[in-house]
């Protein structure tokens, strides 16, 4: 079992592809999206911490930036009905930290902004994930961090109630990650995210 990864980067793909050169020999992994812009350029050094994922028919390694990640992926993998495409898209949509607390204050819709995932699996998610992990020790989540979580989800209701699509508000709130406001700056900067892609 490959379980990390340090070489040069030899290529990538949007679809989160790297091809990773280590002693002669190059590795494809698939990696979050998130992670693709701060694997640097090519031809650098990168190293990944691997989950080798083996199926009947291949043997597909993920990479992630820290160890913490590959457990969030390996925890999200032994969900009901979560497979590995799955549990790449919620740590392509959400950071561990912001998942961890998402979890513990079981927001519905904010799993629901990742792509392929509906009401009936987030709710399936904050159901098994409860049980397997300690959210409140993660990354040093306290319950002091609950008034950002509710204000997070304040705006994601907000944008749905004014007509904005899950796709849009997912994009909006990916923009606004870093934002640590109140809930309604944190709408007016969603809301100026929004209307300047559109």
């Amino acid at each position: 079992m490959i379980g990390w990864l340090h070489g040069s980067l030899l290529a990538r793909s949007i679809s989160g592809q790297v091809l990773v050169g280590v002693g002669g020999v190059g590795y494809e992994v698939s990696v979050p999206t998130s992670l693709l812009a701060g694997l640097g350029e090519i031809g650098g050094e990168i190293t990944l911490f691997v989950h080798t994922h083996v199926r009947e028919d291949a043997i597909v390694l993920f990479g992630f930036s820290s160890m913490e990640d590959r457990d969030w992926f390996e925890t999200l993998l032994g969900a009901h009905g979560v497979g590995p495409s799955l549990a790449l898209a919620v740590l392509s949509t959400m950071q561990s930290r912001e998942l961890a607390q998402v979890l513990a204050a079981e927001d519905v819709d904010a799993l629901c902004a990742i792509p392929g995932v509906g009401k009936k699996t987030a709710q399936r998610l904050i159901l098994d994930l409860r049980g397997r992990i300690d959210l409140v020790s993660v990354q040093g989540y306290t319950a002091d961090d609950s008034g950002a979580v509710s204000a997070r989800s304040e705006v994601r209701e907000a944008l749905s109630e004014l007509g904005y699509g899950s796709e849009e508000i997912r994009r909006a709130m990916d923009a606004t990650r870093d934002v640590d406001a109140s809930a309604e700056d944190l709408l007016r900067a969603a809301l100026r995210e929004l209307a300047a892609t559109r």
